[in-house]
C-alpha cells in the first residue's frame, strides 16, 4: 500500500526552506536546495517538486528551474541561492523572489508556468531606480517571502540576527521583518515600508517576546485572516502572528513547530528534546480541504543536508494554531499502515542516551544521525540512521494496530546487544543483535498492539549499530 512519511520526498533529495503553493489542482514545492555532503547551505540549483492535491503521496520532480549564473549579480555562480518564494502576478504569469546569499539584494525571475524555466527579470528597486537595501539604514533583504491579491502585490523580508551583524559595507537596520507593497511589474515598490514583526531590539511589550523576529519569512491568508510565519531567534521553531489586512498590525499567535518538539509534552531542553535541532523554514498551506505546516528536518550530522517534512495543522474558529508535533505521516491523512516494511529514515525522534544537540554532531561520538550511502543526488543511495550506541533512541510516530506478530530489522556494525522496542507504552520486543559488515536482517516475535501508537527503538549493548529498515509482519 503507498504511503506518505516523512520526509516526504525520496531519500536522496534535500529540500529545505519549502514554500508550498497550490496552482490548479497540484500543489507546488518550491525552497533552496541543500547538498549530500555539503560544506555550506543550498549549494544546488533551485528545482521543484510536484504532487496532485489530492494524492499528497505522488510527487514528481519538475526538474531545475532556475540556476544561479542566471542572475547579473552572480555570473560565476560564486554566491548560493536563498530561501525562495513563488506566487501568480496580475498578468497571470509566475514570479520568484530570492537572495543571493548574504548579497541583500531581493531578484525576481518569471515564468509562464509555476514549474518552467524562470528567466531573471530584475531587482526590486523603489521607483527612483535604487535597488532595496542598497542604502544606509534600509532593512537587510533576505528571505524574501510575496503575496497577490489581484492587482495588490506585497514583498515580506527581513533578516535580525542578534547581537545584530552588518554583513556588508552598507550599514543595515535589523529592527523587524517588513512588508512592501509592489507595481504590477513586480519590481518596483510602490511606498514606504511598514513593520511587521519585531525583532530582539524592540520587543518589549509587543507581545513577540520570547519568539522574536529573526528571518524565514512567509505569508498566507486563511479565511478573512493574515498569517506571517518567521524563524525565531531559537531557529528550531516556527511562528506566526495575524493581522486583519496584508499590512498589519500584526499580533503574535504563538508556534506552529519545532524541529526538536520543543514546546510540546513540557519539553522546554535544547539538549533533551526529541530531535537534533537547527534552523528552520517554512510554511502553511490549505491542500484538499486541509491545512498543513511545511518545515525542514537536519541530517546527515550537520546543517547543511536538510530535508522537507510536514504535519496536518488545525486553524481553529479564533484563528489560532496549536503546535503540532513531528511525526513520521503528516502527509498520509492518518496513521501508518501496522503492517508492512518502513525505512528507518522516517523516524521522526532521534537521540542518544545523553540527548540531542544543535548544530554538528561530532562522528565518532555518542550521537546518531541520518545519512546515505552513495553521492549526491544518487537515487539508488541508502539513506539509514547511524551510528546507534548504548542508550540511543530512534521513534516512528504513529501507526494503527493490524495484529502484526512478528517485528524484523536490518542492521550492520560492531553492535553485540538487542534493541528493546516499545508500543502503547509499553515493551513489545527485544531483538537480539551481533556484528555484522554488511546489511543483516535480525527478528523477533512482536506482541500484539491495537489502537494508535508510536513505536520506539532503544539499542542497549556495546558497539554501534546502522539501521536501514524495519519490517511488521
Amino acid at each position: 500500500m503507498k504511503q506518505a512519511f516523512n520526509p516526504f520526498l525520496p531519500s536522496y533529495e534535500y529540500i529545505p526552506d519549502g514554500e508550498p503553493h497550490v496552482f490548479g489542482n497540484r500543489v507546488y514545492l518550491f525552497g533552496s536546495h541543500d547538498r549530500f555532503g555539503g560544506t555550506s547551505f543550498c549549494m544546488n540549483d533551485y528545482v521543484c517538486w510536484s504532487a496532485p492535491t489530492d494524492d499528497l503521496k505522488s510527487w514528481r520532480c519538475e526538474g531545475v528551474i532556475y540556476r544561479r549564473e542566471q542572475d547579473p549579480l552572480n555570473p560565476n555562480g560564486e554566491h548560493a541561492l536563498f530561501a525562495p518564494d513563488v506566487c501568480r502576478g496580475p498578468d497571470g504569469r509566475y514570479y520568484l523572489y530570492y537572495a543571493l546569499d548574504f548579497v541583500s539584494v531581493i531578484s525576481v525571475a518569471v515564468c509562464d508556468t509555476p514549474a518552467g524555466k524562470y528567466e531573471f527579470c530584475g531587482h526590486v528597486r523603489f521607483k527612483d531606480g535604487h535597488v532595496l537595501s542598497s542604502r544606509a539604514g534600509e532593512p537587510y533583504a533576505f528571505d524574501p517571502a510575496v503575496l497577490c491579491e489581484g492587482d495588490n502585490v506585497y514583498l515580506y523580508m527581513g533578516y535580525c540576527p542578534y547581537p545584530p551583524r552588518h554583513l556588508m559595507e552598507v550599514p543595515k537596520t535589523y529592527t523587524h521583518a517588513w512588508v512592501y507593497r509592489l507595481e504590477r511589474d513586480m519590481l518596483t515598490i510602490a511606498g514606504e515600508g511598514k513593520p511587521v514583526a519585531p525583532s530582539f531590539s524592540n520587543s518589549a511589550g509587543t507581545g513577540f517576546e520570547g519568539h522574536e523576529f529573526f528571518e524565514a519569512s512567509s505569508i498566507r491568508k486563511a479565511g478573512d485572516k493574515y498569517y506571517f510565519i518567521w524563524s525565531s531567534y531559537y531557529g528550531h521553531e516556527l511562528c506566526y502572528a495575524v493581522a486583519p489586512s496584508p499590512e498589519g498590525p500584526f499580533e503574535f499567535g504563538g508556534t506552529i513547530i519545532s524541529n526538536g518538539d520543543i514546546g510540546i509534552g513540557g519539553i522546554t531542553d535544547e539538549n533533551d528534546c526529541n530531535n537534533y535541532i537547527g534552523n528552520n523554514h517554512g510554511s502553511i498551506e490549505k491542500i484538499g480541504g486541509k491545512w498543513y505546516v511545511f518545515y525542514h528536518r537536519h541530517t546527515n550530522g550537520t546543517s547543511f543536508s536538510r530535508q522537507a517534512c510536514a504535519e496536518e495543522i488545525k486553524i481553529l474558529p479564533d484563528g489560532s494554531i496549536p503546535q503540532v508535533e513531528m511525526t513520521s505521516c503528516g502527509l498520509n491523512g492518518g496513521p501508518l499502515s501496522g503492517k508492512g516494511k518502513y525505512p528507518a529514515r522516517i523516524a521522526c525522534n532521534l537521540k542518544s542516551a545523553c540527548g540531542t544537540m544543535r548544530g554538528d554532531i561530532p562522528r565518532g561520538g555518542a550521537y546518531p544521525y541520518f545519512t546515505q550511502d552513495g553521492a549526491d543526488g544518487d537515487e539508488e543511495a541508502f539513506q539509514h540512521i547511524a551510528n546507534l550506541k548504548d542508550g540511543a533512541l530512534c521513534a516512528f510516530k504513529y501507526f494503527k494496530g493490524e495484529g502484526a506478530n512478528t517485528i524484523k530489522i536490518t542492521v550492520r556494525g560492531t553492535a553485540d546487544g538487542y534493541f528493546e522496542v516499545f508500543g502503547g507504552g509499553r515493551g513489545v520486543a527485544k531483538i537480539p543483535v551481533f556484528p555484522c559488515a554488511k546489511w543483516t536482517e535480525f527478528s523477533a516475535p512482536i506482541s500484539v498492539i491495537s489502537g494508535i501508537f508510536p513505536l520506539v527503538f532503544t539499542y542497549r549493548g556495546a558497539g554501534y549499530a546502522d539501521f536501514l529498515s524495519f519490517e511488521l509482519l
